[in-house]
């Protein structure tokens, strides 16, 4: 039996973050969603997450943030021992490619650019649920 997936998402707009819960909610796996609304709050949650060798799976993470914009926020994640095996997945409206180069400069696992149609948007999160948790194998948690 599979272990719970445990996923953080990090983004400031709550139609954006209600829905992909909606669409993680119909899966077959179990997950745990913790939210981060602002890129300070994400830092803050994943360090005190290390502490207690709680850290999330994979990580959800928005470009337009307030506080600090996801590109600072990954840069922080790649750059920290603790951190930087767990894969990140920008999940932005920006298709400007400063953003895309960005992200891949910083080590993103991938760049998806949300779709503004519902139902397309629901499709992309289970896609995304379907490849990073049946498909992809990830490294365990536990430091």
């Amino acid at each position: 039996m599979q272990h719970a997936i445990h996923i953080l998402l990090v983004d400031d707009n709550e139609g954006d973050i209600l829905l992909t819960k909606e669409a993680l909610d119909d899966a077959r796996i179990i997950n745990k969603i913790s939210i981060a609304y602002d890129g300070i709050e994400a830092v803050r949650f994943l360090r005190k997450q290390a502490r207690t060798a709680n850290m999330p799976d994979l990580i959800l993470l928005d470009i337009n943030l307030p506080k600090m914009d996801g590109t600072e926020v990954l840069g922080i994640i790649k750059n920290d021992p603790e951190l930087k095996r767990i894969p990140v997945i920008m999940l932005t409206t920006s298709s400007a490619e400063k953003d895309i180069l960005a992200s891949y400069n910083n080590y993103a696992n991938c760049y998806i650019t949300k779709p503004v149609d519902l139902d397309r948007f629901m499709d992309v999160v289970r896609t995304i649920e379907d490849f990073w948790i049946s498909i992809v194998k990830l490294p365990k948690t536990v430091q």
